[in-house]
């Protein structure tokens, strides 16, 4: 296919650059910054630079924070050749999805999201890699509507760019689970590095504190742009997993050794009946 990747960050460059490297897709690169552009050319990471014409383009990937997206396709949906397929990486789907679903169907144009669940401590193109989705949670978010052969295109896609467990799901259960799965976990990672001791850690950390603060590096204005889109299940996690913590202070503040390691063994059960789960699950 000719593909079109608008926005070469770290999830639009990783794209470009998987798809040169184990499909024989043309890649044309699109992106604000024309010396990230020439940059994806000299790294071969596209076969073209985005001139202003959609013609022929029969993929479009908007790898772009969500505000922006829903922009840039409101703003270039009337470009796009009639039938050309429009998706997005964004990890928010939800209303957002409806929103560009409802731009595509004015203009002639199908749109299916999807959610590569795959990242670095630091964004931006020169940190973006080909191999970045090996082995990655992949995930497809058609409506009830959708053409069969749009999820059939995009789950193609994730299986030749080395994506792990491919998943399909609503857009409304999407923004549900990725409340808990990820948003969740950075607002925790956000909070956990705002204690003073932050700047004695060194030499007495160990790899549990790099699991809980190696996400506090995020983008805030694309993440704050995802926290607020799905603000409803984020706020209920949230809640939940504060209510939650407050029985550890509990614990700690009586001197409650039993209750403490009734808490402890409860999570601790929870978490290797999941493990269970996960075992022998097809990808």
């Amino acid at each position: 296919m000719n593909i079109l990747v608008v926005g070469l960050g770290l999830i639009g460059g990783s794209m470009c650059k998987a798809l040169k490297k184990y499909t024989y897709h043309t890649v044309t690169g699109c992106d604000l910054n024309h010396d990230i552009e020439n940059a994806a050319l000299r790294d071969v990471a596209a076969d073209d630079i985005f001139d202003g014409s959609f013609q022929g383009k029969e993929l479009v990937v908007i790898a772009l924070f969500p505000e922006a997206a829903e922009k840039w396709f409101e703003e270039n949906a009337s470009k796009l050749d009639k039938g050309t397929l429009v998706t997005d990486v964004c990890g928010i789907k939800g209303a957002f999805s409806y929103r560009m679903k409802g731009i595509a169907e004015k203009n002639g144009v199908r749109y299916l999201g999807i959610h590569p669940m795959a990242g670095k401590e630091f964004g931006g193109y020169y940190n973006s890699t080909g191999d970045l989705f090996l082995n990655a949670n992949f995930i497809i978010a058609p409506f009830e509507d959708s053409q069969p052969e749009d999820t059939v295109i995009l789950k193609k896609i994730a299986k030749d760019i080395g994506a792990g467990k491919i998943v399909e799901t609503s857009p409304d259960d999407h923004d549900k689970i990725i409340a808990y799965t990820s948003q969740l976990a950075h607002i925790v990672s956000s909070a956990y590095v705002k204690s003073p001791e932050l700047s004695l850690e060194c030499g007495f950390s160990g790899g549990s504190f790099q699991d809980m603060t190696r996400i506090a590096t995020m983008n805030e204005k694309m993440w704050t742009d995802l926290f607020m889109q799905n603000r409803e299940h984020l706020q209920y996690e949230l809640d939940l997993l504060i209510e939650n913590l407050k029985k550890y202070s509990d614990a700690l503040r009586s001197n409650d050794t039993a209750e403490m390691l009734s808490l402890i063994a409860e999570g601790r059960e929870l978490k290797e009946d999941n493990l269970r789960h996960r075992v022998g699950q097809p990808n």
